[in-house]
C-alpha cells in the first residue's frame, strides 16, 4: 500500500512538473491530482460531478446578457417566473432545479446511444447563459423582460456558419435557444421572440392541459396565464396555421367547447391514452405528420406530460400520463423535425422527492431535445434540406 502511494505521489509530481510550461498559472506538487480529467468522470478540470457550481449538464457558464460579444450555437437560459400559476406555485425555482438534476448527464461522456450522437462533444459551442432577471411584482413587465432577454440571446450570430444563409426572416443563421422555466406562461413571450426572428412557427406542445383557454379573467393582466397563453399566441399570429399539435393531453374540461376553441387556435390533439392503442411510434407519426419536416418548429414541454409517479414536482399534476421512458422515446422520434428552439416548464422543485425525480426527468428530456437539435447540424443546413424537399 505504501509503495502504491509513493508511486502515485511521484507520478503526480512528474505530471505537474511536465505540464508546468503549459499551465503557468498552476503551481504546487499536487495540481495533477485534481486538474486532470479521469476517464468517465465527465467533470470540469477542477470539479467532480457532484461538486462545483451547477450549470446545465455542467456546461461552461457565461453571463451572455451582460456581454454582446459572447457567441454560441446552442444556449440554455433560465426564465424564473411563476406568477401566472393557477394551482401550485414554485416554478420560479425550476431553472436551478433542472440544472441540479442535470449534473450527471455527461457522467460517462454524454454519448446518446439510441440517437448515436454526443451533444456535449460535437460541432457545436454550447453555453449555459444563466437566467433572465425577472420581477415577481409585475407580470406584464416580467413577460417583457423574458421576451427581450430571450431575443437578445436568440438574435446573435452563432459560433458556426454565422455568414451562411439560414431560415430566419432576415435569411440569417441563428443559434438555437433552450429555455428553462418557469411556469408555462413564459412560452408566450418566448414565441413573441421567436416570431421576431422567424415569423409564425409550428409548435409541438407536450402537456396534460390544452392551454388554449380564454375568457373569465378580471383584467387584461390576469387573462394571460399558464392556461391561456396559446390562445393569446394564436390571436397575435405567432402560430403557423393548422400545423400545431398537443401531445399527452388528459385533463378534464369545462365541456366539448374547449376542444372546439382549441381547433380555432390551430391545434390537433394527441391524447395521452392513445399510446395504449397506437404505441410510441404511432404518437411520433401523428406529431411529425402534423408539423412536417421542412418548416421551423418550436417545442414546448410541460413536465406534467409525465405521470406524477415520474414527475410529482409540478404546478398542476394529472394522473394517467406517460412514463419517462415513453416520453424520451417519443422525443427521440422527432429527430427529423427542424427545431429552432424549445422550453421545459412547470418544474417546481419544492414538491419533488429527495431523489430529485422531477428535475432529473426534465434534464433527461432536454438531453434528448438538445441531441436531436445538434444531430441535425447548424440551422444553415435547414435551407439546403428545405430546398431538397421541395425538389
Amino acid at each position: 500500500m505504501l509503495n502504491s502511494l509513493l508511486v502515485l505521489g511521484c507520478a503526480a509530481l512528474a505530471a505537474a512538473h511536465e505540464g508546468h510550461d503549459d499551465q503557468k498559472t498552476l503551481s504546487g506538487p499536487h495540481q495533477a491530482l485534481w486538474y486532470n480529467r479521469l476517464p468517465g468522470d465527465g467533470g470540469t478540470q477542477a470539479d467532480s460531478v457532484f461538486s462545483g457550481i451547477s450549470t446545465f449538464g455542467r456546461l461552461p457558464y457565461q453571463p451572455c446578457l451582460g456581454s454582446s460579444d459572447i457567441n454560441y450555437d446552442l444556449a440554455f437560459i433560465g426564465a424564473p417566473f411563476d406568477t401566472g400559476t393557477s394551482y401550485r406555485p414554485g416554478a420560479r425555482f425550476g431553472p436551478s432545479g433542472i440544472r441540479q438534476g442535470s449534473r450527471r448527464l455527461n457522467l460517462y461522456g454524454g454519448y446518446n446511444v439510441p440517437l448515436e450522437t454526443n451533444p456535449f462533444n460535437g460541432w457545436a459551442k454550447i453555453l449555459d447563459c444563466g437566467d433572465i432577471p425577472v420581477t415577481s411584482y409585475d407580470n406584464t413587465f416580467a413577460l417583457k423582460q423574458i421576451e427581450e432577454g430571450h431575443y437578445n440571446i436568440l438574435s446573435r450570430e452563432p459560433k458556426t456558419d454565422a455568414k451562411r444563409p439560414g431560415p430566419s426572416k432576415k435569411g440569417k443563421t441563428l443559434p438555437r435557444v433552450i429555455t428553462l422555466g418557469g411556469d408555462h406562461t413564459i412560452t408566450l413571450p418566448l414565441l413573441r421572440s421567436i416570431n421576431r426572428a422567424y415569423g409564425p412557427v409550428s409548435v409541438i406542445h407536450f402537456d396534460s392541459h390544452l392551454d388554449t383557454l380564454f375568457g373569465g379573467s378580471p383584467s387584461e393582466v390576469a387573462s394571460i396565464n399558464h392556461g391561456t397563453y396559446f390562445y393569446h399566441a394564436a390571436q397575435e399570429g405567432l402560430l403557423a396555421n393548422d400545423s400545431n399539435v398537443h401531445a399527452g393531453i388528459r385533463t378534464t374540461l369545462s365541456g366539448p367547447s374547449d376542444y372546439e376553441n382549441d381547433g380555432y387556435c390551430g391545434f390537433e390533439i394527441v391524447e395521452a391514452r392513445e399510446i395504449d392503442s397506437i404505441g410510441a411510434e404511432g404518437i411520433i407519426r401523428k406529431i411529425v405528420d402534423r408539423v412536417g419536416t421542412v418548416n421551423p418548429v418550436y417545442l414546448s414541454l410541460d413536465i406534467d406530460t409525465l405521470d406524477p409517479a415520474f414527475a410529482p414536482a409540478t404546478g398542476t399534476p394529472e394522473t394517467g400520463g406517460w412514463s419517462t421512458r415513453e416520453l424520451r422515446t417519443i422525443l427521440r422520434g422527432l429527430e427529423h423535425v427542424n427545431l429552432v428552439g424549445a422550453d421545459v416548464v412547470e418544474v417546481a422543485p419544492a414538491y419533488d422527492t429527495n431523489a430529485e425525480h422531477t428535475t432529473m426527468a426534465a434534464a433527461d428530456a432536454l438531453y434528448e431535445i438538445m441531441s436531436i437539435m445538434l444531430k441535425k447540424g447548424p440551422l444553415s443546413l435547414m435551407i439546403n434540406s428545405t430546398q431538397e424537399d421541395e425538389l
